[in-house]
């Protein structure tokens, strides 16, 4: 197996996002599992969802506006689990 490189795996993300090409056709040119690429890619949209505040106001508008999605989930979730440890707890 070989070693990859933090590099090789950011040069990956990079062609993904800007080259036009899919994540497979990407994968399948540089000998990696789709998958894998497709865990580094949303793992750098993640990491630039939830990096510090940028320049262009339309684009930290949209970056706050999924951070509230993914924070609305994670609460509704939250409560959701509490009410059923509730329920079960009560019986």
């Amino acid at each position: 197996m070989r070693k990859i490189t933090p590099e090789f795996r950011d040069e990956a993300v990079r062609l993904v996002l800007t080259s036009g090409r899919s994540v497979i056709q990407v994968a399948d040119d540089l000998g990696i599992g789709k998958s894998t690429l497709g865990k580094w890619v949303a793992r750098y949209r993640e990491a630039e969802l939830l990096s510090g505040p940028h320049d262009d106001v339309q684009k930290e508008l949209a970056r706050l506006r999924r951070e509230n999605d993914i924070l609305r989930q994670e609460r509704d979730l939250l409560k959701k689990a509490t009410a059923f440890f509730a329920r079960e707890t009560s019986r």
